[in-house]
């Protein structure tokens, strides 16, 4: 059942108020029984937030065409529900059928990931989606980007995906993803615990983090620094009770040390989507379906919307610029195929094989055989 909006208008008061989070808010509602009676409660302590603010946030994500929905809402995921902190609201545009998606998998990685590591990412991504399997990810740079463009790409580019943003709902966030930003809300589906507007800070992201662990039943990690937020992920994931999965890498690169140390601890070790989707088969006591594999490009997919199509965004003035690209976080001890570098890493041309040649120069790649080049172990 879809709440009545004085009752959201309730809720949306007592969580704008200074000094209440989920915690306090949950615990408010413990003591009064009810949202109304909680507001009572609160006032008596507390200066509440004027229920114009209420309102207006309302009205505000009405002419967005962003949803908000309640905790009390039938529609409110229930994997979430079981998080003590779970949040009171969530903001959603898209899809909302998939809140509640029957079999979900977060994919998360560095956000410098190698050309090889994305590869992997959206190859992975495109066959669960292939297979009904829903991919959900925080669409930062990186391996979240591509896995959200393999869904994507899946049952004839028609695929789903869930985005978990660190930003307002109505913010993209990095600037580079504001196309994929775009499909996504036309094909799958963005979520937001945070009010409209909010811009990325640093402490926005592990509160992310925490529900993209929380929407799902496994975790995928595909390169990841031991210290990274993707690790802080598939933690939160295991304290839940859910499945970890990582694609492990060479010792020798600092992306692969997260995964292979979840590996040691009892990770699955992951090699494509069989490994998850035989697992997934086991716990549900059936097959999800038969696994397709096919070849995917990393290109992004080709039913890209035409952003000018669109209501002007919000987008962080100091993110205009695409960010800094160092093309040696591209590229791996292994090698790397120089076009699919070039075609990936967002510089000119010009650009690209000046970078290429001083990173030759200064010793720290060499050319090999079959168009790639690859890091100089030191």
């Amino acid at each position: 059942m879809i709440i009545p909006n004085e009752e959201l208008i309730d809720i949306l008061q007592l969580l704008c108020t200074d000094g209440i989070g989920p915690v306090t808010f949950y615990n408010y509602i413990r003591k009064a029984g009810n949202v109304k009676n909680a507001l009572a409660l609160a006032a008596q302590k507390r200066s509440l937030c004027p229920r114009k603010t209420a309102e207006a946030e309302i009205d505000k994500a009405k002419k967005y065409g962003a949803e908000i929905i309640a905790y009390t809402d039938s529609r409110y995921p229930q994997n979430l529900l079981e998080l003590n902190d779970a949040p009171p609201i969530l903001y959603v545009i898209g899809r909302t059928d998939l809140l509640n998606y029957p079999v979900s998998v977060a994919i998360v990685g560095a956000r410098n990931a190698s050309i090889g590591g994305r590869k992997i990412a959206s190859r992975i991504a495109y066959n669960l989606t292939e297979n009904d399997v829903l991919v959900v990810s925080g669409m930062a740079r990186g391996i979240d980007g591509a896995a959200h463009k393999g869904s994507l790409y899946a049952k004839n580019q028609t695929g789903a995906t869930v985005a978990v943003m660190g930003t307002g709902v109505d913010v993209p966030y990095p600037a580079e993803n504001t196309e994929l930003y775009f499909n996504i809300r036309d094909n799958g589906l963005l979520i937001s615990e945070l009010p409209l507007g909010t811009q990325a800070q640093i402490s926005n992201f592990p509160r992310r983090n925490r529900l993209i662990a929380g929407l799902t039943e496994s975790t995928l990690v595909v390169e990841a620094s031991v210290h990274s937020g993707s690790l802080i992920t598939a933690k939160l994931a295991l304290e839940q009770g859910k499945e970890i999965f990582a694609v492990p890498g060479s010792p020798l690169e600092s992306r692969s040390a997260g995964p292979n140390q979840l590996i040691k601890e009892g990770a699955l070790l992951t090699e494509s989507a069989d490994d998850i989707l035989n697992t997934l088969s086991m716990r549900y006591n059936k097959t999800i379906k038969e696994q397709k594999t096919l070849a995917l490009p990393l290109d992004k997919p080709k039913n890209q919307v035409n952003i000018s199509a669109h209501e002007k965004i919000s987008v962080p003035l100091e993110n205009k610029k695409t960010e800094n690209i160092d093309l040696l976080d591209l590229i791996s001890y292994d090698g790397v195929d120089i076009d699919d570098l070039l075609r990936n890493c967002g510089l000119s041309q010009s650009d690209f094989f000046t970078q290429i040649l001083d990173l030759e120069f200064a010793g720290k790649i060499e050319r090999h055989s079959g168009n790639k080049v690859a890091k100089i172990r030191g």
